[in-house]
């Protein structure tokens, strides 16, 4: 525990000016970013005495080792900067809402050539168009079913839309008059782009358009006595006036707008968002987070702002968002939500009438919220809290291991030998510090020796990070250029492998070579859950219904999934290798236009230099390469007819050099997550 007076400012060092601060810990992690009006004001508040200080604050000032701030030019800037840094550093003490649920979106993606109406969740896309969240993906398809009749847009993925090309058949949407068929023609592109954007415009709420237009052509049609037109017209509005009927009108002057509500007490907060176009509810989204910071309702709303419109510009951003409480100042507030929609943005409490109302109905939904995620989330933090506190009395650490890193070894018969680092921080996984090694010193099965070499290669870079400033002294330490933590950066309380006594003191001894002391290594065994220590002959045996035993379990079968997983796209990759991966220079293109052009492998080997370079793109040299290492290049087996035992002289198919799409040759090493060391 850190004394805040010990990395205190001086006096006159911090300016009396607009800008963002940030605490970092003893390892330069970042932990809190916070803006200000006067940096100078804030700051003196954190350096008071510690029994004057919220809890919360006293837990982040002593666990901070070093403050630092960046002076921007206006309030608007520095809400912008605090919103970027969160996102990047994402600091364990700062207000971070996070979606009770996944919430899925109608889509429209108007970036592709015939734009195609789907159901979307997670990170929105460039060029697409959003309306929702839906609280399910069954009342989009419901929607979606009910307006294809007027609007037939496409529907179907990539891979049913080049098939139906192909073959010159729609599916069975175009058959019954639920889609266009842009896939055979029967619709000019610009003609379905009109009908997305007719779509785009009925669900954004312009709905009377459309309404009086098809009512108008069933009278026309009535008329003329096209009795059958006039009926199809007539199923249609009906159609168009379901879709309308679930979503219930609210506000009756067809207002855009967002509304806002708060429910929080002490520990906890959640916040709900009813989505508010034309009148009417078009969708609806809920957050929660932990209050680990000291803050009023009309901060959390500044923070929910923050999240909410973050990454959204133009119509995205309502002219109206009614909120429980304002944000102190409002003013640069309103001022950045003005900026990201590029027109003027209103922030205010509603006081009475309709908006008043619904506001009340949303903090109901907030407050329901609230007490739901209280009653799944109350025994969870309590589990999690026990059984690091069971796994530290067990080993007889310090403290609870608020950071724990799993390895396991992976290979089949002592082939493709890979490992895994999996992550748990506070009890619960963190996929983005995950990890994976090839092994490189050796050849072979050898389990124990595999892990001490990738301890070593983890913590090697940790110490050489250490040792270049000695025990994190000044300077950006522990990000790179771009200002990303960079890889391996922090050291666990506790390490975890995935075996007994000898990986455990392989682990100790790839430690203690580095200097390392001041980490805990244990292993958990398969067979009887067995918990091994270094340097004791007996285990330690945690009972069956210890809630610090079924974490270790959690995190060692987390580790031998990820482990086994890479193993497994390695040999899948290497059984798809065939000779022209070893010829130097040969990209893809120029390999599927050799296999194209002679069919298989066996034909390109028996060809002659002058035959190779009738292939576009293959010069004499290229050809010449190619054809000295099919020739070194052992032949593939001949397939043997199991039944009669006869030799099939089939010829090697065409997938031997690789399938579209599929990598032949591994990038630049990197131990990242999701690349090959």
């Amino acid at each position: 525990m850190a004394d805040p007076s010990s990395y205190r400012p001086k006096p006159g060092e911090i300016p009396d000016s607009p800008g963002v601060y940030r605490f970092r810990d003893e390892h330069r992690r970042v932990i809190y970013v916070g803006k200000a009006k006067s940096l100078r004001q804030r700051l003196a508040n954190y350096f008071q005495g510690l029994t004057n200080l919220h809890p919360r604050t006293r837990t982040m000032v002593t666990t901070a080792a070093s403050v630092e701030w960046t002076v921007v030019s206006t309030e608007v800037e520095a809400l912008q900067l605090e919103y970027t840094w969160i996102k990047e550093f994402d600091p364990r003490f700062n207000v971070k809402y996070r979606d009770d649920k996944s919430y899925p979106y109608l889509a429209v993606t108007m970036n592709e050539e015939f734009p195609r109406v789907q159901v979307m969740r997670g990170q929105k896309r460039k060029g697409v168009r959003y309306f929702g969240p839906y609280g399910h993906a069954w009342a989009i398809r419901d929607t979606v079913d009910l307006l294809l009749r007027v609007f037939p847009v496409r529907t179907c993925s990539a891979g049913v839309f080049k098939n139906a090309e192909r073959t010159g058949r729609p599916c069975l949407l175009g058959y019954i008059g639920k889609c266009s068929a842009p896939c055979v023609g029967r619709i000019a592109p610009e003609d379905h782009r009109e009908l997305a954007e007719e779509f785009c415009d009925f669900m954004a709420g312009r709905t009377g358009t459309y309404l009086r237009r098809l009512e108008k052509q069933m009278l026309e049609a009535a008329d003329e006595m096209e009795y059958e037109r006039a009926g199809r017209l007539r199923d249609d509005i009906d159609a168009l006036k379901k879709a309308m009927e679930k979503n219930a009108v609210v506000l009756t002057d067809a207002t855009d707008a967002d509304l806002m509500a708060v429910a929080e007490d002490e520990l906890e907060a959640a916040v709900q968002i009813f989505h508010v176009r034309g009148g009417r509810v078009r969708g609806q989204r809920g957050w929660v987070t932990d209050k680990v910071e000291d803050v009023t309702t009309g901060a959390l709303v500044e923070h929910a702002l923050q999240q909410l419109y973050g990454e959204e510009t133009g119509d995205s951003v309502p002219k109206e968002v009614l909120v429980p409480a304002l944000p102190e100042p409002i003013e640069p507030v309103q001022d950045w939500l003005t900026g990201r929609r590029g027109s003027a943005v209103s922030l205010r409490i509603p006081q009475r009438g309709d908006k008043k109302a619904l506001m009340e109905t949303v903090q109901r939904n907030a407050l329901q919220a609230l007490a739901l995620h209280k009653t799944k989330r109350a025994s969870d933090l309590t589990t999690r809290s026990r059984a690091l506190e069971e796994i530290a009395a067990a080993l007889d650490l310090d403290s609870a291991p608020l950071r724990i890193e799993c390895y396991d070894i992976s290979h089949l018969q002592g082939e493709d030998v890979v490992a895994s680092m999996v992550v748990f921080e506070d009890g619960l996984q963190r996929k983005s510090e995950y990890r994976r090694f090839q092994i490189k010193g050796f050849e072979g099965q050898d389990d124990v020796r595999s892990m001490h070499e990738v301890i070593t290669r983890r913590f090697k870079r940790y110490v050489a990070e250490k040792e270049k400033t000695g025990e994190w002294a000044d300077g950006e330490l522990l990000t790179e250029d771009d200002g990303r933590p960079k890889r391996f950066a922090y050291p666990p309380q506790l390490v975890v492998v995935d075996g007994g006594q000898p990986q455990v003191a392989a682990a100790r001894r790839a430690l203690e070579e580095l200097g390392i002391d001041d980490i805990a290594v244990c292993g958990l065994a398969k067979r009887l859950e067995e918990v091994w220590v270094p340097d004791e002959d007996d285990p330690v045996v945690l009972p069956r219904s210890s809630e610090g035993l079924y974490l270790l379990q959690r995190v060692r079968d987390e580790a031998h999934r990820f482990a086994i997983t890479y193993q497994r796209s390695k040999r899948t990759k290497r059984l798809r290798t065939s000779p022209l991966d070893e010829v130097p220079g040969l990209g893809e293109s120029r390999k599927q236009a050799l296999i194209k052009h002679f069919g298989s492998v066996k034909r390109l080997r028996s060809a002659t230099i002058d035959q190779i370079q009738e292939v576009p793109g293959i010069g004499r040299k290229t050809a010449e390469t190619i054809a000295v290492a099919l020739a070194q290049a052992a032949p593939a087996a001949p397939a043997v007819n199991t039944a009669t035992g006869e030799i099939m002289e089939e010829e090697e198919p065409e997938t031997t050099a690789g399938s579209p799409g599929e990598p032949v040759s591994a990038g630049p090493p990197d131990e990242r997550r999701g690349q090959e060391t």
